[in-house]
């Protein structure tokens, strides 16, 4: 029973609030894709992602706002295929959650 509690907190830990923030880190602003060393593992899909991402050019401020960049990002991302922090899929609007 303990080992059940310990794996829903686990889940728990990894939900975005209600600031749009995941560990501590705004799911929005620039963000650099690398490939080691990365803030945040994010694995693309294309159905039922725990965020919703709009690319842009200037001012990422909104609720999963990202502007790519290759230096001074808010956060680095690494695109894996399995264990993601984050499931994530591209809109062209209405980013933030699903």
């Amino acid at each position: 029973m303990n080992a059940a509690l310990l794996i829903l907190g686990a889940i728990a830990a990894q939900e975005i609030g209600e600031d749009c923030t995941l560990e501590g880190i705004a799911l929005y602003g620039k963000v650099k894709i690398v490939e080691a060393f990365a803030d945040l593992e994010v694995e693309v899909v294309e159905a039922f992602p725990d965020l919703k991402v709009k690319p842009v050019t200037v001012f990422p401020d909104a609720c999963g706002e990202w502007q790519f960049v290759e230096s001074f990002p808010d956060f680095t991302v690494r695109r894996v295929e399995d264990f993601a922090d984050l499931e994530i899929m591209f809109v062209e609007s209405f980013p933030g959650w699903p």
